[in-house]
């Protein structure tokens, strides 16, 4: 069995092992009390007047205390994540880092201007960790890149990948979970494949064309599909006619 899971990890792509490793460590350093939720969550005037900077980066690592829901997400991250870099961003590394790094500055963006807006500021400075939030726009853009996959929910009903973001944001609010959470990384998630996927197609333009410094940083080998060795046959021998 340790094997296994041993051989299970070794195989992830390198940036769902590197996400998935630093979620679970900080997660167990957080329930072992080793390390404080306070230090890692985002807080605008922590970041800004006291340069707190690595909370834009540790409040995508934490998922909260260690029960069923972080068994979901770890479930989730691991699947979708690992879906994504092994076949639509196969042989793309830097591209897939770059998606993950616009969708934290889109939800990070998100809280920051909807904390500055009356009447909705008080249900933004609650959302504090936005883990969750990144993990559901890995789901929402997988949806959108398979969308005739068929698939089925606890066994209960079965329906298509595009509508997997939602039936999981309706379960969140069946549970009680904040629904914007939820909706938060579906915004991220359309906005990234609205500029990634239809925007060029209706114009040729990329806008979302990964930097060159993120390319050189990962330095991704080009994907060599197997061809069949030239195979050299000798000719045929020659038959001697037969004497009468």
């Amino acid at each position: 069995m340790a094997q296994a899971v041993e051989e299970w990890y070794k195989q992830m792509p390198i940036i769902t092992r590197s996400y998935l490793t630093a979620a679970i460590v900080t997660s167990i350093g957080c329930s072992l009390d080793i390390i404080s939720p306070h230090n890692l969550y985002l807080h605008p005037k922590l970041v800004v007047k006291h340069y707190q900077f690595w909370r834009l980066v540790t409040n995508f690592l934490y998922f909260r205390k260690m029960d069923l829901d972080f068994l979901f997400h770890m479930f989730f991250l691991a699947r979708y994540c690992k879906l994504l870099e092994e076949n639509s961003f196969r042989g793309r590394t830097a591209d897939f880092f770059y998606m993950i790094l616009f969708g934290a500055s889109v939800l990070t963006g998100i809280v920051l201007l909807g904390g500055m807006i009356p009447y909705v500021s008080e249900s933004f400075a609650k959302i504090i960790f936005l883990s969750n939030s990144l993990t559901f726009m890995m789901v929402y853009v997988w949806s959108k890149q398979n969308p005739y996959i068929h698939m089925s929910f606890l066994g209960l009903f079965t329906f298509t990948a595009a509508y997997l973001p939602w039936v999981l944001l309706g379960f969140s609010v069946l549970v009680g979970a904040s629904a914007w959470v939820d909706l938060l990384g579906m915004i991220a998630g359309h906005a990234y494949y609205f500029l990634e996927d239809v925007y060029p197609r209706m114009t040729g333009r990329r806008p979302l064309k990964t930097p060159s410094f993120i390319k050189w940083l990962f330095a991704d080998e080009p994907v060599v599909v197997a061809r069949p060795a030239d195979v050299r046959f000798a000719a045929p021998p020659v038959q001697e006619p037969q004497p009468n």
